[in-house]
């Protein structure tokens, strides 16, 4: 009997296929068309205060009509085409509100924190301006939610997606591209429908610099090496987080501020999506960037010894890294930077099969947190000169929005007990693939799949183990709502089922 008891049980699944956005295209070759097949899924931001949420019996349906009461849907090419409004043009909330501007210049920390708050309180239903943290030198450490009613932390299985850029000080374009970013999304929401979906079903975090220190210490014009690549204290932060392959390499007195402020940020919100943006190359590079058994030492780290580490979702991890690769202007043809011989087919690779590194950010992401992040490497020359930001930010402009639009992809849905009642201990996995991802404190989940058949594994205490088979198709999203069935032991969720079976 007790054997019984942990065997998975079927439970009342609502399943829902919802139409998402057309499919974004790449470039117009076969090949590059071949390497997209865009869908959408939806979450929300965690809200630190709700340990257990009422989610009403009519969740699905109203999320489900929520999602298909425009007849028309919006397709990212439209990015292509959208311009930046003229100096007449107006933005939702306000007949003369002028739209946001930037420069095409390097933004210190003093500028960069004008910026971002100059645009918060000019577009407050659009962008809310939060810190995570200080520096070394007690820098805030900025980020810049964009979405509509960002104020608004109770929306119902809204996704939260992140870019992370400066990580390495002297790595900017990454930084001057959010910076970029935040302004064409606000400018653009009123006229492109693409944008509009996305910043109304999406929770979009910017985080222009991970390393303000470094970056005042870097000089423009030093394209491989120079100063601030590590924090004040020297520490490279994309060495200093806890990996998976390496159980001992963390150690609490080295964690840097910068790190254990991501470190809270990424467990407190259930991010779904992200990416972190670093220069020195020309490709977009995936997880893992360790591998199983490596003798690796942070100081030793040989190319010579590198090799293909796959996590549980390689297909969804080089789809991801495709989609970014093909739809920037160039990172598809897999070039090398002009000092280094070394090309990359498609413009994408696995991270240790480049090189191997520990304590990495984007496999810390992925095992610990269950988000899905790839590397992004942006520009071969680290600090360019400024007068090529403009050109930076058309090669990569249409990437990073069809990134964002990846979110939107696969299966997303609730776990709730008989009364409906959040469920929020538990831990999913889909079948097959060894790693768990999380329940929101609202008995939220995403997981961003290809299109197929699959099998959602559930288990919490006090309930009995659930399996869920359900099926992703193209340009659909599927929900799930599951009801778990109480163990015997668990005498109210027992007997709240007792009633709705009476």
């Amino acid at each position: 009997q007790q054997q019984q008891q942990q065997q998975p049980q079927p439970s009342l699944a609502r399943r829902n296929h919802l139409s998402a956005p057309s499919q974004p295209t790449g470039p117009s070759s076969p090949q590059a068309q071949n390497q997209f097949a865009a869908s959408k899924h939806h979450q929300q931001q965690l809200n630190p205060n709700l340990s257990q949420t009422q989610v009403p019996a009519s969740a699905a349906t109203r999320f489900h009509n929520s999602q298909t009461s425009s007849s028309s849907t919006p397709n990212h090419e439209n990015v292509q085409h959208a311009t930046r409004p003229s100096s007449a043009a107006t933005t939702p909330g306000s007949s003369s509100r002028p739209p946001a501007t930037i420069e095409f210049a390097y933004h210190n920390y003093d500028a960069m924190t004008s910026l971002l708050h100059n645009i918060s309180n000019n577009f407050p239903e659009l962008v809310r301006v939060y810190t995570i943290g200080k520096s070394v030198q007690g820098r805030q450490l900025w980020v810049a939610l964009v979405t509509k009613d960002p104020h608004n932390d109770d929306q119902l299985l809204k996704p939260n997606v992140k870019y992370v850029a400066n990580m390495h000080g002297n790595e900017v374009v990454g930084r001057e591209l959010l910076l970029q970013l935040l302004v064409y999304l606000v400018n653009s929401y009123p006229m492109n429908q693409y944008i509009k979906y996305l910043l109304e079903n999406t929770r979009i975090h910017l985080m222009p610099s991970m390393n303000p220190d470094g970056f005042e210490m870097s000089s423009e014009g030093d394209c491989q090496h120079g100063d601030g690549r590590g924090n004040a204290n020297g520490f490279d932060l994309n060495r200093n987080f806890p990996d998976f392959f390496a159980a001992n390499n963390f150690e609490p007195a080295k964690e840097q501020p910068e790190t254990r402020a991501v470190r809270l940020w990424i467990d407190q919100i259930p991010f779904v999506l992200s990416a972190n943006l670093h220069g020195g190359a020309l490709v977009a590079s995936y997880p893992f960037d360790n591998q199983q058994g490596s003798l690796l030492s942070v100081l030793t780290a040989r190319r010579s010894s590198s090799q293909y580490s796959p996590t549980p979702d390689d297909d969804v991890f080089k789809h991801l890294a495709q989609v970014y690769s093909f739809s920037h202007e160039t990172m598809y043809r897999g070039e090398p930077c002009p000092w280094d011989s070394k090309g990359f087919p498609n413009g994408t690779t696995n991270g240790a099969q480049w090189y191997l590194l520990e304590g990495g950010m984007q496999d810390y992401n992925y095992y610990w947190t269950g988000c899905m992040e790839v590397t992004l490497e942006l520009s071969c020359c680290k600090h360019p000169p400024r007068r090529e930001l403009p050109q930076f930010w058309e090669q990569n402009k249409k990437a990073l929005v069809a990134y964002l639009g990846e979110v939107h992809r696969g299966v997303r849905g609730l776990v709730l007990d008989p009364s409906g009642m959040a469920i929020t201990n538990g831990k999913l996995k889909i079948k097959g693939r060894d790693f768990s991802f999380r329940l929101s404190k609202r008995g939220e989940f995403w997981r961003i799949l290809l299109p197929g058949k699959y099998v959602l594994q559930i288990t919490a205490d006090g309930y009995e183990p659930a399996e869920e088979p359900f099926v992703v198709n193209s340009g659909q999203v599927t929900f799930l709502e599951v009801h778990m069935r109480p163990t015997s032991g668990n005498s109210l969720n027992a007997n709240a089922a007792e009633g709705l079976v009476r």
